[in-house]
């Protein structure tokens, strides 16, 4: 059975988490503390960085692009119009080139200073490096985040899905990093409706549920969170 090492409010988790609704997979899943670089955990990815997925006993799959390559190569490639990446090699690159955007560019410029500010930091203890946050860099990650956001709106009116005609890895890549700028209630639809309209179609999805689902004790979403209609 599958098991994902994860965090909630863990952007690449998330696009892991939305693969395995999309595919039918069931996993056990793990939550994980990165900032506490636990013994055990940095046994399993040296790198201590999430996600960390387990097929098996023998197999070990670290990171988001990984992870989402190894289960399109071993789930996707055999559920042919359902599966979430192109035949077509330039297409393939397409979707590739705006995975990697969300999960490493978005995650750089936005998640690193809004989640690590707004969320992590409350939740680390002093030695962890926990405290207030620093206003500086949240300025600095929203600003990122408006750009980033017309991206996707450029994206979203100029295509059907992110990537081109099809759902693909792009889009759930995108939407599980927007999600979390979602819960925090820091994304800006009504000023990119092409984005909110794409992010719709996708937050619509069964995959999506688990993460709707989400709740961390101390921080509740917005209220809009959980709206489909939003």
């Amino acid at each position: 059975m599958l098991q994902l090492y994860h965090h909630p409010m863990s952007g690449p988790s998330r696009y892991i988490r939305l693969l395995l609704g999309e595919y039918g997979l069931s996993a056990s899943f793990a939550e994980e503390k990165p900032w506490q670089r636990r013994r055990e955990f940095l046994a399993l990815n040296p790198a201590g960085t999430l996600p960390v997925l387990i097929d098996g006993e023998n197999t070990l799959v670290c990171g988001a692009v990984v992870a989402g390559e190894y289960l399109d190569e071993t789930c996707g490639a055999m559920m042919r119009e359902k599966r979430l990446m192109p035949e077509n090699p330039r297409e393939r690159a397409e979707v590739r080139r705006l995975t990697e955007w969300f999960l490493g560019k978005f995650e750089e410029e936005v998640a690193r200073y809004l989640v690590v500010e707004r969320v992590f930091k409350t939740l680390m203890s002093g030695q962890e490096g926990g405290g207030a946050p620093e206003a500086t860099l949240i300025r600095a990650g929203r600003a990122n985040l408006k750009n980033h956001l017309r991206y996707v709106g450029w994206l979203a009116a100029s295509r059907n899905w992110l990537a081109g005609p099809r759902l693909s890895h792009a889009d759930m890549a995108a939407a599980a990093a927007l999600s979390v700028m979602d819960y925090l209630g820091e994304v800006g639809w009504d000023q990119e409706p092409a984005a909110r309209d794409w992010y719709a179609r996708v937050k619509s999805r069964p995959s999506f549920r688990p993460l709707l689902a989400d709740r961390l004790p101390s921080l509740p979403p917005v209220s809009h969170y959980v709206d489909l209609d939003f």
